[in-house]
């Protein structure tokens, strides 16, 4: 049943990834073009990240009401109604009207979030890092093709009819629409709901030092009623269970953290390199890079999390990202060898903090409050990565590109210490 879910979830992945892909690689273009603002078109970013970090939570509470499927459909089907939103939008030339259908087309980004949770629900003992990485490689696929199939989209929406720039968002919506219909019709039993229906119903984090979870399918007591397991598993028990818990806590922490630093430099990235007069294929070349980063390695950093640790690896990720503002932030516009390495740094980084740090979470919580504790997460890294964008514009604008990698030096090598010091051995069963 793993196997099925991982392949599963891998297939609406890679379909979401397109849609998210497709649709953001022109939103702030589109929006320049309708609101005759530049200053404007940088709204369709942030507002996508919004929608992102607005639907974590209803995609959490969806998924510890109906499992899953119910909290993964949520969110592809706003993103499906955002893509029309956004085609109406173009079609009647309101820019705000597309602002509001790129809220709802976060839903994407909440629903390829949400599944690397849901790899984690039937996995063995020691085993969740690279499951839930496997899920999260499976992104690179839509994200390095989404891209290079706008241009496509648009010629075809041309061929069909469709009013100019409006190819893109269809695409996108046939994707999100796929991915979709994977999820209703092919992640069935729920993982969710099989991994509660055969876990101990006293079930207690292994990282509080308590027995560890009885591995899915193993013999175990009753399972908590669904209504019992709806009342811990809200908002207000996803609060209580990071405070009770520490190792949910440097988990959260080190998410955000990681997800900040790697948003803030490679924001700001294209800018600093505009200002040398790189061209549109330079600057290209560098984000495929980063990219690459951020998703070729999850198998590897997902194997490596489970042999030595989520803590070391989230130590290791934080020292990658120290290296890597530390190497982009030094180097001048003209050195793009210097700026292509440390973006590619930069993405490997975050794949430690994001995969070690979400099988930590996942770990540190008992089964009943996970969705509620992962929504809080999504949430959390959405916010931090839009503030920590709109911070990076201020600090490149008011000074440089080379202090705002030294801030993010200081950030991450704070964070690594803390982890280091405030992590204490796991006590075992």
């Amino acid at each position: 049943m793993q196997r099925r879910t991982l392949a599963v979830l891998s297939a609406a992945q890679i379909t979401g990834g397109v849609g998210v892909a497709v649709g953001t690689a022109l939103s702030s273009l589109v929006v320049a073009k309708l609101s005759g603002s530049v200053a404007i078109s940088g709204l369709a970013g942030t507002a996508s990240v919004l929608g992102a970090a607005l639907l974590a939570l209803p995609t959490a509470g969806a998924a510890n009401r109906g499992g899953r499927r119910a909290g993964l459909t949520l969110a592809y089907a706003c993103a499906v109604l955002g893509c029309l939103v956004a085609l109406l939008a173009i079609a009647t030339r309101v820019w705000p009207l597309l602002l509001a259908g790129l809220v709802l087309f976060g839903g994407g980004s909440a629903g390829n979030l949400a599944s690397r949770y849901s790899a984690t629900d039937l996995s063995a003992p020691g085993h969740s890092a690279r499951h839930l990485a496997w899920v999260v490689w499976a992104a690179t696929i839509g994200s390095v093709t989404g891209p290079n199939l706008a241009e496509p989209a648009e010629r075809l929406g041309r061929r069909l009819g469709l009013a100019p720039d409006a190819g893109p968002f269809a695409l996108s919506l046939l994707a999100f629409a796929l991915a979709l219909a994977v999820v209703l019709v092919a992640l069935r039993p729920d993982p969710l709901l099989l991994a509660r229906a055969t876990s101990p119903a006293s079930q207690v984090s292994p990282a509080a030092g308590s027995p560890a979870p009885a591995a899915p399918g193993s013999p175990a007591a009753p399972a908590p009623t669904p209504a019992a397991a709806r009342s811990r598993g809200g908002l207000r028990a996803g609060w209580r269970a990071l405070r009770e818990s520490p190792a949910a806590s440097r988990a959260l922490v080190a998410i955000a953290v990681a997800h900040t630093a790697m948003v803030s430099v490679m924001s700001m990235t294209p800018v600093h390199l505009d200002h040398a007069g790189a061209g549109y294929r330079t600057i290209g070349v560098v984000l495929s890079v980063h990219i690459a980063g951020m998703f070729v390695l999850s198998p590897v950093v997902g194997w490596l999390a489970d042999r030595i640790g989520r803590t070391r690896v989230l130590v290791l990720g934080m020292g990658v990202l120290l290296a890597a503002a530390l190497l982009a932030g030094g180097a001048g516009p003209h050195d793009i060898g210097r700026v292509t390495a440390g973006l590619g740094l930069l993405g490997i980084g975050w794949s430690c903090g994001l995969i070690a740090g979400s099988a930590m979470l996942t770990e540190a919580v008992p089964l009943e409050r996970r969705p509620a504790v992962q929504g809080l997460s999504d949430l959390l890294m959405n916010v931090c990565g839009a503030g920590g964008t709109i911070v990076a514009g201020l600090i490149v604008s008011g000074l440089s590109y080379g202090t705002l990698g030294t801030a993010v030096a200081v950030m991450v090598t704070v964070t690594a210490a803390w982890l280091a010091l405030t992590t204490r051995p796991a006590r075992t069963a």
